[in-house]
């Protein structure tokens, strides 16, 4: 009944408008198109409803990648075939075997040592066994120890991108010889520039020895002063005449 009174003054207006020369409303049907006018849309979850929409229906489409669909006219190259690439094809680039970045690897077109030849390191030089190098083989040493360091950084960079997970213990261990010998380098050479400051404060107070000579001869004893003098004496000697007057030159002394 109270559904009945709420439908009435709308099926009054309905008959105000005109709407008495059509079909005349009753109000069981008025109230089930109100009702049904309330309800919500219908919603379904079966197989035809739920179904993926594949095809294409877009009429005005061209090439679409995802449907894989050519133009829907032909075109004027349609039936000349594409080029293929040549089976087995690989370009010859020039490579320099003696480039300086290989010295960043292991060895030339080897990204890095398995465990195994990592490991296969001897023991880091002593200072007792630096101290009998020259220079340049300390120097030589030196940069050797540096390419090694370089060669060290890729192969971990390269652990760490590619996750392999192995290899850091091996190349944490040599890492630890090369510093190793590198401070001995180190070392040594600290004691020949302490050597060297000692050296020349000896020098520069011992009147024998001049380090601003020109000719490169800094030690001048005065034994080497005195014999240097002793052929002048001899030869202005040998130029006086004799005591009998006969012009004859003296004889230089053995």
């Amino acid at each position: 009944m109270s559904g009945a009174q709420k439908l009435r003054p709308t099926i009054g207006c309905a008959m105000r408008l005109g709407i008495s020369g059509r079909a005349s409303l009753s109000a069981p049907s008025a109230m089930a198109m109100a009702s049904s006018s309330r309800r919500a849309a219908p919603f379904s979850t079966t197989a035809p409803m739920c179904k993926r929409k594949t095809r294409d229906s877009n009429k005005k489409r061209g090439v679409s990648s995802l449907y894989r669909s050519g133009p829907r006219e032909p075109l004027s190259m349609s039936n000349v075939p594409l080029p293929r690439p040549r089976a087995g094809y690989k370009p010859s680039v020039p490579v320099d075997e003696a480039h300086g970045l290989w010295g960043f690897f292991p060895e030339p077109n080897k990204l890095m040592w398995t465990p195994a030849e990592m490991e296969k390191h001897g023991r880091a030089w002593t200072v007792e066994e630096l101290r009998r190098k020259s220079w340049e083989d300390l120097h030589a040493l030196w940069w050797t120890c540096c390419r090694e360091r370089n060669m060290l950084a890729t192969t971990k960079a390269e652990l760490e991108r590619t996750k392999l997970g192995f290899g850091e213990s091996e190349i944490e261990a040599r890492e630890l010889e090369v510093n190793k010998t590198m401070k001995a380098i180190k070392h040594t050479l600290t004691e020949r520039q302490y050597t060297w400051e000692d050296a020349t404060g000896v020098a520069e107070s011992d009147p024998e020895i001049d380090l601003q000579a020109e000719d490169g001869q800094f030690y001048k004893p005065s034994a080497y002063e005195e014999e240097t003098s002793a052929p002048d004496t001899w030869a202005s000697e040998a130029a006086k005449p004799d005591e009998a007057g006969k012009g004859e030159p003296a004889k230089v002394p053995s």
